[in-house]
């Protein structure tokens, strides 16, 4: 039976729709209409940060968030290309002096051997202040409000922001120091906390000493490596001569870290609550994280107590003409506020990019052939639909490098005998990651050609940086080698036609690795392939991270898969991958293959704290040549990134190795607002046609129905 009411009410609801739809153009919009007229950046992230306290960070997605709350000393230079140091909360770059084993200061042209110690001297400013934190708020006394929380107390806080009273205070140099405490703090577990004991004078002292003590008492203990000279000044002292130092001054790692904040976090009743450092961190940043809610957003709001900072006023040849230079010299950040909601689908994702609801994006490989399509001569370009949206494409090769490890200290593949050298070299040639970059990167990437990855002092492009143990230099270009000529090599090995001697079966070689799901079947068929190209078998050992890495550790594994993003831009910061006295079985250091040659080992020793000129190139191609003969790597590939950039998106250069890059972004919010309007423009048609074949087959029972009606009125 037809209810008369419900379809005239129905019709009425549609007629609304058609006359209100110029003011619901964005049914789809995810954000609130206040934020259309506010500089907010928008971005995403698939998992929640495990650490967001610099002293235990070392992930690049965690680095997204704590680069841009957290201030070393030192900077990139946002710019500049080779990376060039600068200041940031410091005055000038350190001061560099010399000391022999007495403390006598010695001259700039002293030799290594005489340098017992380095001295860095750091000036900080004095117009730097935290972000509001609890930690700092005080009652007319002066004393701290907050540091001896009861359980009244308690009970009313649940987040950060429900404390009332959010205080500041300047910046000091005693802040760095107490980084450095904590860096060797045993409790906080830092992963870098060995390495630098192996530099910073005291280091390793200091967390023996404090092992066993509560956090409040760091403050007051000395550390002789790390001493805050006055409120601006503070000294690191170095063992011997170790130049890439000034590299770690730009890292979140030597960040300040308020003591007041360190003790704040230690009350336990905090910590039940989920207030932790690694929850709520607090620095001296463009921005501070103002909502942490890592199942829905996070997001990080302008710092009220910003410093002063600029834009870059010069940078390099083509900065100009790319509009880089646009803004220099304006004050930072641009931006008031980076949402970042989480996404853990790339498809959801990927939708919300194009209709203009993510400022930027990278390229899964679902979507790749929807944004990128390669050019006859291989360049990428992109699609006629990124094209038509104003889109931009950004490339650049990381520097980064994935590579194909041997286990040294494998009696088959490792060893520096001539057998097991052809037997690797044999292998380089077979496996072919020309063809690994095209079907599992969608093209992204560079075959290596050494250890070295672009942008790093001493890489050679060309034919002046070739392989030739892999490659042949033929009309411009690098061309690998034959089948012919690996077979060759492998003969010479003893496996002639990859028939082991002893069994007279075929060589079995075991590749141990973590893919083990099922998307991974196609790559490990893959490698199979190219090991069978050699008639050699390839038997894969897949298992979870733990046991891969204790197999590593132990030296269980045979063949593996690695990979390494600079650190900071030398070739010491990859070199010594290869280090002996770096092996991961031995020492428990990065060296994961346990490569070893005494020669490699002398030329790392000499080149390690040379400063760039003729003389460490000549060296360090001397090493390419002694791992190109070894190959105790197959050098793999240096990724290439890829970015796509809405039109208004502006100030964006590749940049991996710059943590806190976002305070250069700038968004036109005019520009993004028009075009989301056009992406996005509601359709009523539908609805409305829906409706009229609605009204089509409802009006004959309606009129039927009413001349029922009327007949029964008549009798």
């Amino acid at each position: 039976m037809f209810n008369i009411s419900s379809i005239r009410n129905s019709f009425l609801a549609l007629s609304i729709v058609s006359l209100t739809a110029c003011e619901v153009s964005q049914l789809n919009n995810p954000y609130p209409d206040s934020d259309r007229a506010r500089a907010i950046m928008y971005s995403s992230f698939s998992e929640q940060p495990k650490h967001l306290d610099p002293a235990v960070s070392y992930s690049s997605d965690e680095y997204g968030f704590i680069g841009q709350i957290y201030e070393p000393p030192l900077q990139y230079h946002f710019l500049k290309r080779p990376y060039q140091l600068q200041a940031l909360t410091a005055t000038d770059l350190p001061e560099i002096r010399y000391l022999d084993a007495h403390g006598a200061e010695l001259p700039e042209t002293a030799s290594d051997d005489q340098v017992a110690f380095t001295d860095y001297l750091i000036e900080i400013r004095d117009d730097i202040r935290y972000q509001p934190h609890p930690a700092f708020s005080r009652d007319d006394d002066g004393r701290f409000l907050y540091h001896q929380l009861d359980e009244r107390q308690l009970a009313r806080i649940e987040t950060l922001s429900d404390f009332p009273i959010q205080s500041s205070r300047l910046l000091q140099a005693e802040d760095y120091v107490y980084q450095i405490k904590r860096l060797a703090y045993p409790k906080t577990q830092s992963p870098i906390a060995e390495l630098m004991a192996a530099y910073i004078d005291g280091f390793a002292e200091f967390g023996q000493d404090t092992a066993a003590s509560p956090i409040a008492e760091l403050r007051n203990k000395p550390m002789r490596g790390a001493t805050a000279l006055d409120e601006r000044h503070y000294r690191i002292r170095i063992k011997g001569k170790y130049p890439q130092f000034q590299y770690w001054l730009a890292m979140p790692f030597f960040a300040p870290m308020p003591w007041e904040a360190a003790l704040f976090y230690a009350q336990p009743g905090l910590k039940s609550k989920n207030i932790t450092l690694d929850w709520y961190p607090v620095g001296t940043g463009p921005y501070w994280l103002t909502e942490n809610n890592p199942n829905r957003r996070m997001v990080l709001s302008k710092n009220p107590y910003y410093h002063s900072d600029f834009y870059p006023q010069d940078g390099d040849p083509g900065d100009l003409e790319a509009g880089l230079l646009a803004d220099a010299g304006q004050p930072l950040p641009f931006v008031d506020q980076v949402v970042f909601t989480l996404e853990k689908e790339t498809i959801p994702y990927w939708a919300k990019f194009l209709q203009g609801y993510y400022d930027a994006s990278g390229i899964a490989s679902d979507n790749f052939d929807q944004a990128v399509q390669f050019s006859g001569s291989g360049d990428p370009q992109l699609t006629p639909l990124m094209r038509d949206k104003q889109i931009q494409l950004q490339t650049s090769v990381a520097s980064s490098l994935f590579y194909m490890g041997f286990n040294w200290l494998d009696p088959l593949v490792g060893g520096a005998s001539e057998r097991a050298s052809k037997l690797r070299q044999a292998i380089a040639i077979a496996v072919d990651y020309e063809e690994f970059i095209a079907i599992f990167a969608n093209g992204r990437g560079v075959v290596a050609q050494g250890a070295l990855p672009p942008g790093i002092f001493g890489y050679r492009d060309g034919q002046a940086g070739l392989n030739p143990v892999v490659f042949d230099w033929q009309n411009g270009a690098p061309k690998r080698k034959s089948l012919a000529e690996a077979k060759r090599l492998l003969a010479e090995a003893g496996y002639p036609n990859g028939i082991d001697p002893a069994s007279g079966e075929k060589l079995l070689l075991y590749f141990d690795t973590t893919a083990v799901g099922a998307d991974d079947q196609a790559l490990m068929n893959w490698y199979r392939k190219q090991f069978d190209k050699l008639g050699i078998q390839l038997v894969i050992r897949g298992t979870d991270y733990n046991r891969f890495q204790e197999k590593m550790r132990s030296g269980a594994a045979q063949i593996f898969v690695w990979g390494w993003n600079a650190d900071y831009p030398d070739p010491e910061n990859f070199f010594f991958l290869l280090y002996g006295p770096n092996s991961k079985v031995k020492q428990g250091g990065e060296n994961a293959g346990n490569y070893a040659n005494p020669e490699f080992d002398r030329l790392f020793e000499q080149m390690r704290n040379m400063p760039n000129g003729e003389e460490r190139q000549a060296i360090i191609d001397r090493m390419q040549d002694i791992l190109r003969r070894d190959s105790p790597w197959l050098f793999g590939y240096y990724p290439k990134d890829f970015a796509l950039l809405h039109s208004w998106y502006k100030n964006l250069k590749p940049a991996r190795m710059i943590s806190n890059r976002l305070k250069y972004s700038r968004i036109d919010i005019d520009a993004r607002e028009r075009q989301r309007q056009a992406w996005n423009r509601a359709k009523f048609w539908p609805l409305l046609l829906v409706a009229g074949l609605f009204g089509a087959i409802a009006y004959p029972a309606v009129r039927a129905y009413r001349q029922r009606q009327n007949a029964g009125g008549e009798r």
